[in-house]
């Protein structure tokens, strides 16, 4: 049988077969990476029949035999981690995981909670789940509608079509045009240059999802670095990020750490406007390995195709790559899983990919471990 504690240790052993203190690194010239890499990855598991089971397990330079995150009851807030905010430069350049940088001398923001230190890597383009959740709020509270013609960028489109740009080919056009869209209905707003109200903010307050954070966007769309967002801006721990797609999984049992009776997070025409762009997800490059050619030198398969139906969204960057989404395969296995790291592009191995090979393995690895333990309890 799974449990909280075998699951925590097939994390850690999964993260660990991997070695990716040995990922080669293209500002290293192909040698392997100075330092170990960041990696929080959580994972939750409905068994049929039985309670869900969860664990969330850490790693970087700071913690480099793995750590294991404990929440509070109920699958509640990490309790025993003090997550710190990553950094940018006066110049907006990603500054914490370039070659040589001194941790010791740069003043990470403590973000919350409290035990060992770990600096949370940006999400990349996984913030677009968030970006997502903000407009569904704003259809099913009658502010928007998903088939209403909305213009950014000399184009006009509709609220559903920007959104489905904006997670199966992660568009960055049509996130900005979706978070002009919530500043234009009211959801944020800035006065003097200052962000002074902010609904999913106090969505995710409310939710209990302390490890999420989409701030300093701007009203003509702006949300990367230059606009003064992004990193250090926009957070997202591989928890709250399994926590929220818990909550727009239709087929998971009710969100435990929420007073029973919670409201839904969205209501189910628009979690099923989610869930069908999730499914039409065309970048599995990250836990997966799907949208790669098994042609490509040194291929290696990820949480599978066949039989699978994995919606979620990835991210990447030059130092960053992300995933997180819901998994439901024959034989009734269905799970959660989440991942951010500063694995980037700049550690791929082939032009065509997004990231080391070591993340779709580790997929692969966590997956083939779940499949065994729902047979072995059958």
């Amino acid at each position: 049988m799974i449990t909280a504690d075998t699951l925590a240790q097939a994390l850690l052993d999964a993260v660990r077969a991997q070695h990716f203190e040995q990922t080669p690194d293209s500002l290293r010239h192909g040698g392997p990476v100075a330092e170990r890499p960041s990696l929080d990855l959580a994972v939750a598991c409905f068994p049929p029949g039985r309670p869900p089971v969860a664990a969330n397990v850490l790693f970087s330079r700071e913690l480099p035999e793995g750590f294991i995150a404990r929440p509070a009851v109920g699958f509640g807030a990490i309790e025993n981690v003090g997550f710190h905010a990553d950094l940018r430069d006066a110049a907006g350049t990603s500054i914490a995981w370039q070659p040589g940088a001194r941790w010791e001398a740069l003043a990470f923001p403590a973000w919350f909670g409290q035990g060992p230190r770990f600096v949370a890597p940006y999400p990349a383009s996984l913030l677009k789940v968030m970006v997502a959740v903000g407009i569904g709020r704003l259809v099913d509270q009658d502010r928007s509608a998903w088939a209403l013609p909305w213009a950014w960028g000399g184009q006009t489109r509709a609220i559903a079509d920007w959104l489905w740009d904006m997670i199966i080919v992660s568009s960055n056009d049509a996130t900005s045009a979706l978070v002009a869209h919530l500043h234009a209905r009211g959801a944020i707003r800035r006065v003097g240059g200052v962000e002074v109200h902010n609904e999913l903010h106090e969505l995710f307050r409310v939710e209990g999802l302390p490890g999420l954070q989409i701030a300093n966007t701007q009203p003509d769309g702006g949300w990367g670095n230059g606009s003064g967002s992004g990193v250090g801006q926009i957070q997202m721990t591989a928890w709250d990020a399994l926590r929220l797609m818990w909550r727009l999984d239709a087929d998971a049992p009710p969100a435990p750490w929420l007073p029973a009776g919670a409201p839904p997070l969205l209501s189910d025409a628009s979690r099923a406007v989610l869930r069908r762009a999730l499914d039409g997800q065309q970048l599995g490059e990250i836990l997966s390995s799907t949208a790669l050619s098994p042609t490509l030198p040194g291929w290696v398969a990820g949480i599978p195709g066949a039989g699978v139906r994995y919606a979620h969204k990835t991210g990447t960057t030059e130092n960053y790559a992300s995933d997180a989404g819901i998994v439901q395969a024959e034989g009734g296995l269905h799970y959660l899983i989440a991942i951010t790291t500063n694995l980037g592009s700049r550690y791929r191995p082939h032009e065509d990919c997004a990231t080391t090979w070591k993340l779709p393995a580790l997929g692969a690895a966590v997956h083939a471990w779940l499949k065994a333990g729902l047979e072995a309890s059958l």
